[in-house]
């Protein structure tokens, strides 16, 4: 099994030190339930963000949940500003396949057309199905198909990443 990554904590310093030179105030991050709101909460601070932060649940937009298997109990509802014309920075913490992007997008469109969004994330660990590009990741690390990076808080709120076989 590959070595785990940079910590969490490390990757999000990184994280917010490349958007900071590009990301307007007027800028919404919105991060993608759970590991995604995490990132995106981190970054708010860090980067001394005025405007409300956002989150999604994209439960509904999956596209591999079978009828009968759906969607989670208890799903969270989405909580996003007027996105009509608005510049997103959609936050989620590892990007894989970009299904979970394309259901983040449909999520968004569904309250309205932003005027930009851009996707950021701590890790890309490769294994694209669909056309999906981070605009800021500090960090790359490829795996196989069966393994799986997760990111996890404590209840200090300390983030952490695990790496396992599926």
């Amino acid at each position: 099994m590959p070595p785990l990554p940079p910590s969490a904590t490390e990757l999000l310093s990184q994280l917010a030190a490349l958007m900071r030179p590009h990301v307007m105030p007027n800028a919404v991050l919105v991060g993608i339930h759970t590991g995604g709101v995490w990132v995106a909460e981190a970054l708010h601070t860090a980067l001394g963000m005025q405007t409300q932060l956002a989150s999604i649940d994209v439960s509904f937009h999956r596209d591999d949940h079978h009828i009968g298997n759906g969607l989670r109990a208890g799903g969270r509802a989405s909580h996003l500003p007027d996105v009509e014309g608005a510049h997103l920075i959609l936050v989620d913490d590892v990007l894989y396949t970009g299904r979970t992007i394309r259901a983040a997008l449909n999520e968004i469109f569904d309250y309205g057309r932003p005027a930009q969004v851009d996707l950021a994330v701590l890790v890309d660990r490769g294994g694209r199905q669909l056309p999906v590009a981070a605009t800021y990741c500090p960090h790359r690390m490829p795996l196989l198909p069966g393994q799986s990076l997760d990111l996890h808080r404590d209840a200090a709120g300390l983030l952490t990443f695990s790496l396992s076989e599926q």
